[in-house]
């Protein structure tokens, strides 16, 4: 068992240092992260996200 976690840690390590070593020269290039369609999706998420927190009008 310790070894599973050990072994998970290890891979989500190597996948923050693929991803920083890929991503944060792209993004101090100038260049955005998420492509157009990537850009609407993750705004559509906030908005839901954010109706989640309302309350919502009462029916009954």
């Amino acid at each position: 068992m310790v070894f599973l976690v050990i072994s998970m840690l290890v891979v989500t390590v190597l996948g923050v240092a693929v991803v920083g070593v890929v991503a944060v020269p792209a993004h101090r290039g100038g260049r955005d992260l998420l492509t157009t369609k990537g850009e609407g999706v993750a705004r559509s998420a906030r908005r839901r996200a954010g109706a989640l927190g309302r309350p919502r009008a009462r029916t009954h």
